[in-house]
């Protein structure tokens, strides 16, 4: 309550993570590390603070510890001293902040670059990993073992408590919400008590009745147990999680293991001399057709490539002159230079600049203003593109999988978070068809310059335009705000929404009129907007409990 309070007045958006302070040992550890990363600082602050909260946190932990071991005698279970419950814990704290390092990486990642993919990925780290260590600090032999169901249901039943208290936040005023956390406390009192004393009574083990079949197993795991208890069976489980979430992510980028089709921006493929020659084909059919009535530039996302992510637009547009953007750039003939999977790793300055020019060709070819469908990457350079070059003929703009609010944490480099960000980019870019450098050019270029531009462009409501927000990316939005009727939501995962027969439908109804009414979004997506919209805001606050706290409480409502 205390910390709700405080940051009531300092960080109002953070207050999500206020009930995670006296929670569990492993989520209370990541609450610490979340805030260690917030403030984006250089290795002399960064190590003072963490041997602080290493000592801080390992206090806290032991004295709930001691506050919460059971009483009753007949249990036979001794009380630890306080000096080794302490040593327990500072092991603990320490082996959390390794094991959990990705995962707060991974949430700083989402933080600068929002989209869904790095959350979706790092929560279920954080729960294996805290379900793996759930029963450490109780007991100086907690390593050896791997946790008992309830210290693990404590754990699973907290995060969903923690998930839930966000949830209120996000609808109350500040007194509810200091109550909420209140209340949220005496829940993490209660799994306290819970996890240790089912922690405490799996570690004194007592021999069944000699005549239970279940007598001869115990004695045979006990044998095992003397012959192998100098094994870390706790700490290897907690990395196992990490290991698993890991290799899943290589076998999603060989195609090995797929996700449902349209739901997400990794398009694997070679790039021929075919595309050059259908992108020129398309010029030389509209232009030898009527004179065109508008023109579209479609931009791909990180991972797409060149040159037919228009070509469905194209087909349902006769009369407007479709082209692909290129993130190389234009050739001397003025067509879309095709790429592979690997070029969109550019500064959103570039970004922008190369959309400018395509743009402005692309008026002059046709004569008319350019509306623009943007994709996840290709918004940053949207954002890049409209702050850098304000005069442009663009008449519209439709943001499919939108990043909102990019660079939150400010400029990553040369601190310890943004050098972890580095390492974590340069290990996955090896795993990807991306190369090893993956999104390096484009994460700096955000944490430098993206909040900026969106600031710029956000309050700009000149033009008309249009948002299709995947219901995944959710996860990532502003807890709590309220959403103009021009952003839609739709039931998918972040990217391929260019490959969306309903999203296209939607794209197509916004060029033609210039706007998408409820009836016409119910026709052309067969969903209610308003259960997406309300499922949307649930997923929002929910999530903004794990994620990385916010410190500004200004809502992107334009």
């Amino acid at each position: 309550m205390a910390e709700t309070a405080l940051l009531t007045f300092i960080a109002p958006s953070a207050r999500p993570l206020a009930p995670q302070v006296t929670a569990l040992p492993p989520l209370a550890a990541y609450h610490d590390l979340r805030w260690l990363f917030a403030f984006n600082q250089s290795w002399l602050g960064f190590t003072g603070v963490l041997l602080l909260l290493v000592v801080a946190r390992s206090f806290v932990d032991a004295v709930l510890v001691m506050l919460a071991w059971p009483r009753e005698a007949e249990q036979g279970i001794p009380r630890p001293r306080f000096l080794a419950s302490l040593l327990s814990c500072a092991v603990l704290t320490v082996l959390v902040g390794l094991v959990m390092s990705p995962v707060v990486t991974l949430m700083f990642g989402v933080a600068l670059l929002p989209f869904s993919w790095p959350y979706l990925a790092a929560v279920p780290i954080l729960l294996g990993t805290a379900v793996a260590l759930s029963q450490g600090g109780v007991g100086l032999a907690w390593w050896r073992r791997l946790p008992p169901a309830r210290t693990a249901a404590w754990v699973i039943a907290t995060f969903a408590v923690l998930s839930l208290a966000s949830v209120l936040m996000a609808r109350l005023d500040s007194a509810g919400i200091v109550a909420v956390a209140g209340l949220a406390g005496v829940v993490d009192a209660r799994a306290w008590y819970g996890l240790t004393a089912a922690a405490a009574q799996s570690a004194v083990e007592r021999p069944p009745h000699p005549w239970q079949w279940r007598a001869a197993l115990w004695r045979i795991r006990r044998a095992l147990r003397q012959r192998i208890d100098w094994v870390p069976v706790a700490p290897l489980a907690a990395v196992m999680v990490l290991a698993v979430v890991v290799g899943m992510a290589r076998l999603a980028f060989t195609g090995t293991v797929r996700f449902a089709s349209g739901t997400g921006d990794v398009v694997a493929g070679a790039v021929t001399g075919d595309d050059t020659l259908a992108a020129a084909a398309g010029l030389t059919q509209a232009s030898a057709g009527p004179a065109p009535t508008g023109a579209v530039l479609v931009v791909g996302g990180f991972g797409s490539t060149c040159c037919h992510d228009a070509d469905t637009l194209a087909a349902g547009e006769p009369r407007m002159l479709v082209r692909q953007f290129s993130y190389l750039g234009l050739d001397a003939a003025g067509q879309p230079v095709p790429y592979g999977a690997a070029a969109g790793n550019l500064s959103i300055q570039v970004l922008g600049d190369r959309m400018a020019a395509q743009v402005d060709r692309l008026h002059r070819q046709s004569g008319a203003p350019v509306d623009v469908v943007a994709e996840s990457e290709g918004t940053l350079g949207l954002y890049a593109m409209l702050a850098r070059h304000p005069h442009l003929p663009v008449r519209s703009v439709i943001l499919l999988s939108p990043i909102v609010e990019p660079g939150q944490l400010g400029q990553a480099g040369g601190t310890v978070p943004g050098a972890a960000l580095t390492t974590l980019n340069n290990l996955i870019g090896g795993m990807s068809p991306y190369g090893r450098s993956g999104a390096q050019a484009l994460i700096d270029s955000v944490s430098e310059v993206g909040a900026s531009y969106f600031d710029t462009i956000r309050h700009d409501t000149g033009r008309p335009w249009l948002a299709v927000v995947p219901l995944a990316d959710a996860v990532t939005l502003p807890a709590g705000c309220p959403w103009p009727q021009n952003v839609i939501f739709i039931d998918a995962f972040h990217g391929g929404l260019l490959g969306d027969s309903s999203v296209q439908r939607i794209v197509e109804a916004f060029l033609s009129g210039g706007t998408v009414t409820d009836r016409q979004l119910a026709e052309l997506a067969g969903e209610s907007q308003r259960d997406l919209r309300s499922a949307a805001q649930l997923i929002a606050a929910a999530a903004a409990a794990w994620r990385m706290p916010n410190l500004h409480s200004a809502c992107p409502t334009s």
